[in-house]
């Protein structure tokens, strides 16, 4: 078959290598993903077994795997890997002309994590997925070896862990197991970080596979002595798609590819793919749009828990704390006083400066600042600043105006910033909409302060109201929605904004726009704390599919998303056509 070894760029400017077969002239295509510690050399003696006509294959080689850069086994973080899978895919997108429509990714072990994470956190409308033996919980073999591991990578940071698998763990062929061995391309080393992050990872994406539409093929081996079956079970009996098929292969081992089994491997993927790509669906979305598990979720929330339940009075414990010795923490009054998630709150959470009173209040303060959510949300405000990089890099190159409005930028403050700097804000006009007036005011004297007046309006409006956005002069070439949408579930309103949105911006112009697709404190959130409105706060987490849909039917065409280290907070950028 026709092979090319060849390469494509990472955000972060790594230039990562991946192999292709058979691409001129394809319209379909199949997207390879490796086991941990392998390369994409590994898939030469599977893709002859894999080939369909008029089918392209691509397989990707990870960072700090085979050819690929990177210290052996080690990434940032076990999401620095899904980033890099996003970008690839754009990258054969516009390299290589590939369809997402008529794609299916094959996954393999620790590649599979990798795919159903990108599948879940993504959203891509990829034909369908197959994952091979996922590594949704390694069998770690000694008691404890999970908690001592994490300990490990708390005490030094850079950790690396070796595995103990031997080819003969993996294979009963013994020619496979043998060249497995002596592979010199594979590495033994995973980063103790990688690997703890690979399992809470795998809990996430099954926590919430409801919400995961495509159709899938999932393998199981039942001789697998590397990953543990009870993982992959509950990932298929939470899957979201009513096109799932998981089948178990007798007497397999974990690297069913170079297993005895693998042409019936390859047969079983070739008829699912054959399947998906003559019948691509759309993604599921109800009359409203809105999900049914998530919305199931929101309606469960608003319901008071059971009287008496050791829940519930684990939350009156909650409550009473945070109105009593939380009260001490600055950034918890800020919240009881004006909402947890009102711009105020959201301003102290960005400086992340612990302050509180007789000494124990900053303690405390240190505590709540370094919620997984108010971590989230500063990673979030980094995605938003490579996402408006992004958007006015290409304003500038399509000549288009250098104007930007958020529909609910509060005080502007992160616009202020924008402004302020030489090379992002040079020759930017900013219109900071918002319906609060205390907020516009408190933007307005910040702009002041930094001698920026003449470059940001701040003009009361509502973002919800699409005949106001008609009026709306210059028209903006892009249009940011920055934490607005995460609080309202019904997706009317949203829709109406979107429309007035759309109107409003130049043709060839960009929407940013962010989602919260999953939130781990989402019952704690909504049982112990008070929005704007002095009620509970209480969230319908809308999946990034259906996130996307909304934006898609008004008109726009999603191009690129950022997205934090934990998978709750999404930044995304769309287009309006030319």
């Amino acid at each position: 078959m026709n092979s090319q070894r060849l390469q494509f760029t990472t955000d972060d400017g790594l230039s990562l290598h991946y192999k292709t077969w058979n691409v001129d002239g394809a319209k379909r295509a199949l997207v390879l993903l490796h086991r941990g510690h392998e390369h994409a050399d590994r898939w030469d003696t599977v893709v002859p077994s894999l080939a369909m006509p008029d089918t392209a294959i691509y397989a990707w080689e990870a960072r700090g795997h085979g050819q690929s850069p990177g210290r052996r086994g080690h990434a940032a973080g076990f999401m620095e890997y899904v980033r890099d899978l996003d970008t690839f895919f754009h990258h054969l997108q516009t390299a290589h002309g590939l369809v997402p429509e008529q794609t299916v990714v094959i996954a393999h072990s620790v590649g599979a994590v990798i795919g159903a994470t990108w599948v879940h956190d993504f959203a891509p409308r990829i034909a369908g997925l197959v994952l091979a033996t996922p590594a949704l919980e390694v069998n770690l073999i000694v008691p404890g070896a999970l908690t001592s591991i994490r300990v490990l990578q708390k005490l030094k940071s850079d950790a690396t862990i070796k595995s103990y698998v031997r080819g003969s763990w993996l294979t009963r062929d013994h020619s496979a197991a043998g060249i497995y061995d002596a592979d010199q391309s594979i590495s033994k080393d995973i980063s103790a970080k990688i690997l703890t992050e690979l399992f809470d990872t795998g809990k996430r994406v099954i926590s919430d596979a409801e919400v995961m539409d495509r159709p899938l093929l999932l393998f199981s081996a039942s001789a697998d002595k590397v990953v543990k079956r009870r993982a992959i079970d509950a990932l298929y009996d939470n899957y979201g798609s009513d096109q799932k098929v998981h089948l178990t292969l007798k007497g397999a081992r974990h690297a069913i590819f170079h297993d005895l089994c693998r042409q019936e491997v390859c047969d079983a993927i070739k008829r699912f793919a054959e399947r998906c790509f003559t019948s691509f669906t759309p993604t599921r979305l109800e009359a409203d749009m809105s999900h049914p598990a998530t919305t199931a979720e929101f309606i469960e929330l608003k319901k008071p828990l059971p009287s008496p339940s050791l829940k519930g009075l684990s939350f009156i414990m909650q409550r009473a704390s945070l109105g009593s010795l939380g009260k001490l923490s600055q950034g918890i009054r800020i919240g009881h006083a004006t909402g947890f998630d009102s711009g105020e709150s959201l301003d102290y959470v960005y400086e992340n400066k612990a302050r509180g009173s007789l000494g124990l209040g900053q303690i405390i303060d240190y505590f709540y600042l370094n919620a997984i959510g108010w971590r989230g949300i500063r990673q979030r405000r980094a995605c938003m600043n490579q996402a408006l990089r992004y958007a006015l890099q290409h304003v500038r190159s399509s000549n288009l105006p250098l104007q930007l409005m958020d529909v609910a930028g509060g005080a502007g403050r992160y616009l202020l910033d924008v402004l302020a700097d030489p090379e992002a804000g040079a020759g930017l006009h900013v219109l900071c909409r918002d319906w609060s007036e205390s907020a516009l005011a408190t933007g307005r004297a910040t702009a002041k302060k930094m001698e920026l007046t003449d470059r940001i309006d701040h003009i009361r409006g509502d973002a919800f109201d699409e005949a106001s956005f008609a009026n709306v002069e210059p028209k903006p070439s892009i249009a940011v929605v920055s934490g607005l949408y995460e609080l309202f579930p019904e997706n009317d309103k949203l829709q109406r904004s979107l429309r007035g949105i759309f109107n409003a911006v130049n043709p060839g112009g960009w929407i940013i726009y962010t989602g919260q697709p999953w939130h781990p404190q989402v019952e704690m959130i909504a049982r112990t704390l008070t929005n704007r409105d002095g009620q509970y706060w209480i969230m319908r987490r809308r999946p990034q599919g259906e996130m996307d849909a909304l934006i898609e039917a008004a008109g726009f065409k999603k191009e690129k998303q950022w997205i934090d280290d934990f998978g709750i907070f999404t930044v995304s950028i769309a287009r309006k056509p030319a």
